[in-house]
């Protein structure tokens, strides 16, 4: 049976790499174009399932060719794409993406059928929702659409990890119903009106939070705050060509490793050796570890 559960979005990224992302008003020449299924349910939803773990994704899609690519492409991952619902009333999901020579992005995104997944859509999957261990959810999908499935999860006992991206204000039962939230540094901004320009005001942040959070800093590290524990992770030191999806592939990795048992810290490292993978790579779907690629590079300090 598969312990987690991934409710977000499904898109096709348009992604151009260029040596800078234009100002307003600029038009610059790219280089490299690729097409790649995303979005950050979808992107979460593989790392789950190419690290080790069982998952169902519960998304909606059009009824045209770039849904039908991205169903065939989760499936051969291992993804369980039964409760996937194809709406014909919207077009799939769209992301236009610029990376710069730094690996830095820039996304603006047209949510089509994700915008489309309601509450009667997560009731049809209810009884999933209480089956599995985790719930992973993130905000490309309507609010609604999450308060109203972490309310089942938090009845059912489903312990509920909340990505807030992109940034919105959450409201208090639903932050209420959360088992774990994992921020990064702006999102952990505009929840606590606290600025987070390094560890300290990570830690700052983290004490207006949930007690258990996971603030993910980037090229920093993650800060863990759970109770009595708080502990700076450092990230893996690897050359940047793209960070698309780089905080998926931590909260999809971090699933994992808490379904396997590990504590929060170990599934923290275990989390951030997979995201150094993603970020040394192009692309979103594309640039998530395998497995035996994650193990190579989680070995136990010396």
């Amino acid at each position: 049976m598969e312990k987690i559960m991934v409710i977000g979005s499904s898109n096709t990224d348009l992604l151009i790499k260029t040596n800078r992302i234009p100002d307003p008003g600029e038009t610059v020449l790219g280089g490299t174009f690729m097409m790649n299924a995303g979005g950050k349910g979808a992107n979460q939803a593989v790392a789950v399932a190419r690290i080790g773990g069982g998952v169902k994704f519960v998304a909606k899609i059009g009824d045209d060719m770039f849904g039908q690519r991205s169903l065939e492409s989760y499936a051969r991952d291992g993804i369980d794409i039964s409760y996937i619902i194809k709406d014909g009333a919207a077009p799939s999901g769209m992301a236009l993406i610029t990376v710069d020579a730094a690996g830095e992005n820039c996304i603006v995104v047209a949510p089509g059928a994700n915008d489309r997944l309601t509450p009667a859509d997560i009731d049809a999957v209810a009884d999933a929702i209480r089956r599995s261990e985790y719930l992973l959810m993130q905000l490309e999908i309507p609010m609604p659409a999450v308060e109203y499935a972490a309310a089942i999860a938090r009845e059912a006992g489903t312990k509920v990890i909340l990505n807030p991206a992109p940034a919105a204000v959450l409201s208090d039962g639903l932050l209420s119903g959360l088992y774990m939230i994992t921020p990064n540094r702006s999102e952990s901004q505009l929840l606590t009106g606290v600025v987070v320009d390094g560890w300290e005001g990570a830690e700052r942040a983290a004490d207006v939070l949930l007690a258990r959070v996971v603030v993910t800093l980037g090229s920093l590290g993650a800060l863990v705050r759970s109770g009595e524990v708080s502990e700076r992770i450092p990230a893996h030191r690897v050359d940047a060509v793209d960070t698309t999806a780089a905080g998926d592939v931590f909260n999809g990795a971090l699933c994992v490793g808490l379904a396997e048992g590990r504590t929060l810290v170990e599934a923290v490292r275990f989390a951030t050796c997979a995201s150094a993978i993603s970020v040394a790579r192009m692309g979103a779907q594309s640039s998530i570890p395998t497995r035996a690629e994650l193990d190579s590079l989680d070995r136990p300090e010396p």
